[in-house]
């Protein structure tokens, strides 16, 4: 005679309740490739479904940077929702893209960044516009950010900042023949007009005769 077996319910995960603070540690063992969210003042920041615009640019910048990092063997590429916590007292991000020069891979964790990145990329949506060009442009220059990339679709704009000596960030120009040279991954230049077109030019990678 067979016994009959009770499936008894598995205890679900103990996490922090939302509806308090948490540590930054506490978070990141909350969290999970499926939820975009950061970490600001002990609280969960949930980020908002971002545009298929954003998602284009952000993952055209992402294979070209990938490919010239992996093909100059200069350190590792993240991207969102990877964590970034620049310094002990600064909000837990999860920038769009992330480069970590080799020099600066301890700083690397399986889950986070404990420390700046050497170059963020943020790709402006209408929600983060405030936030990318605000809050993070003063975390990013605090935590010691060397090179920031604002990208935005929606307006057809991108800017770029150098940390300098002074630990102040500064606007770099486009040069009079629409590119960007970057000085972190040096020899990467960008036709900004790429970042506009449509279908984006996956060509970039012939002319940086990289395939």
């Amino acid at each position: 005679m067979s016994q009959e077996v009770k499936n008894e319910p598995l205890a679900a995960p103990t996490v922090p309740s939302l509806a308090k603070k948490m540590t930054y540690e506490e978070f990141l063992a909350w969290l999970d490739e499926d939820i975009h969210a950061e970490w600001v003042n002990g609280e969960v920041v949930f980020m908002s479904p971002i545009s298929g615009e954003h998602q284009d640019v952000g993952g055209f910048l992402l294979a070209l940077i990938w490919h010239f990092v992996e093909a100059h063997q200069l350190g590792v590429i993240r991207y969102d929702p990877f964590q970034m916590k620049t310094g002990p007292d600064l909000p837990g991000r999860a920038p769009d893209i992330l480069f970590v020069a080799n020099e600066n891979l301890s700083r690397l964790k399986r889950t986070h960044l404990e420390g700046p990145a050497d170059l963020v990329v943020e790709i402006i949506s209408p929600d983060s516009r405030g936030r990318d060009r605000g809050d993070k442009f003063y975390e990013y220059e605090q935590g010691g950010v060397r090179e920031y990339w604002l990208i935005d679709p929606l307006r057809k704009q991108a800017e770029f900042y150098r940390l300098g000596e002074d630990g102040i960030y500064r606007f770099v120009p486009i040069g009079d023949d629409g590119i960007f040279r970057s000085s972190v991954l040096e020899g990467l230049w960008l036709k900004v007009d790429w970042l506009w077109q449509t279908p984006l030019p996956l060509s970039v990678l012939r002319e940086w005769k990289l395939v």
